[in-house]
């Protein structure tokens, strides 16, 4: 994961330093001044997003650091798309149309459309019905709602959640299930804008269980820990809750933590603790080993953490890491969903992804 946080940041930089170049030569002849005042503007949208990753955990004016995360968040997409917008506009230019002018403005409209349109996809999220019926004891029928990835924060607000919190309210849950990185980078904007008590406006008679995520580590594990007890939301890790209906919850620590140096319970030694007569529900906030966890033969397994890639080509990336990058897959036993996420990460825009929201219908034998 280090070495592609690396490669991301390398052709971040070439890509601005590209855009940069291609902008100078637009402007070539303006005065040398405004060539100067246009670097240092440039320069600072392009360093946004690491200079607010940086004070992320800074009590700065609530307005200033969502600003800046706003603005950070979406260059990074500015710059994708631009990139490949004025190499594809260059190329036209040099085989067919060589005298075509603007080319950068062009690219620039180009960009401008993906981004209006990656916007207006993410408005409305996708709910997904998933009816399940199991060969094991289970009492009635049980709607469990099931989201992940909100990254509460200075992306997204508290108007959002109010929106999110509706949505699940709205399917009547008996059982809200939240899949890891409920918090974004920090906890300052929830206390600010006070989340939880939107949060706490969630409905389930069965309870509102969760695994942590990678993000909850980010922003700090016992902090996490700490805010969510002012809602009613129950986060466990390496933990088996046998619900009301005879159904067993079992909630996973996030790999996270094993890179913090500290180890989380063998998907073994929680399974011995398992009753594999009786259904059961694994929430895990990255789907990995999903192979192992299907010859554990666990009845339905939700994670998120991938996002689908949010952003073309990102989906294709995603793909390839994960046996399972999104939506729903019946393996030999296992029902295994993983969710595109509720919200995302950064900027609000979706490019070739679709957030979504997932509502089982969850049955077994009487």
């Amino acid at each position: 994961m280090g070495t592609m946080l690396i490669l991301i940041l390398v052709c971040f930089l070439i890509g601005n330093a590209y855009i940069f170049i291609r902008a100078l030569q637009t402007i070539k002849r303006a005065h040398w001044s405004v060539k100067v005042l246009f670097g240092i503007i440039y320069w600072i949208l392009a360093l946004q997003l690491f200079i607010v990753m940086a004070l992320r955990h800074s009590n700065l004016p609530e307005f200033l650091p969502k600003t800046m995360f706003g603005i950070g968040t979406t260059w990074m997409v500015f710059v994708l798309y631009m990139t490949l917008a004025l190499l594809c506009v260059d190329i036209i230019k040099r085989l067919f149309l060589r005298k075509l002018q603007h080319s950068f403005f062009i690219g620039l409209g180009i960009t401008a459309v993906i981004l209006t349109g990656g916007y207006i996809n993410n408005l409305t999220p996708r709910v997904e019905n998933i009816d399940i019926k199991l060969d094991k004891p289970l009492k009635g029928t049980t709607t469990i709602v099931a989201v992940s990835d909100l990254h509460l924060g200075y992306g997204t607000g508290k108007e959002k959640l109010k929106k999110f919190v509706q949505m699940i309210n709205e399917q009547k849950p008996d059982l809200i299930i939240i899949g890891g990185d409920l918090i974004d980078n920090s906890l300052i904007p929830l206390y600010n804008e006070r989340m939880d008590e939107e949060l706490r406006e969630l409905k389930a008679p069965m309870g509102i269980y969760m695994a942590p995520g990678n993000h909850e580590y980010i922003s700090g594990i016992d902090e996490s820990y700490c805010f969510l007890e002012r809602t009613p939301i129950k986060m466990f890790a390496d933990s088996i809750i046998t619900l009301s209906n005879g159904l067993q919850l079992i909630l996973r620590d996030d790999k996270h933590k094993f890179r913090e140096g500290k180890n989380t319970a063998s998907l073994e030694h929680l399974m011995a603790k398992v009753d594999k007569e009786r259904a059961s529900f694994l929430v895990e906030h990255q789907p990995i080993q999903l192979s192992q966890i299907d010859e554990e033969q666990i009845d339905i397994v939700f994670c998120g953490h991938t996002h689908h890639g949010q952003i073309w080509p990102g989906n294709i990336v995603t793909d390839i890491i994960f046996e399972q990058s999104h939506g729903y897959r019946k393996w030999n036993h296992s029902h295994i969903v993983v969710s595109s996420g509720l919200s995302l990460w950064g900027p609000p825009i979706r490019i070739g992804t679709k957030s979504d929201m997932i509502v089982f219908k969850v049955s077994g034998k009487e």
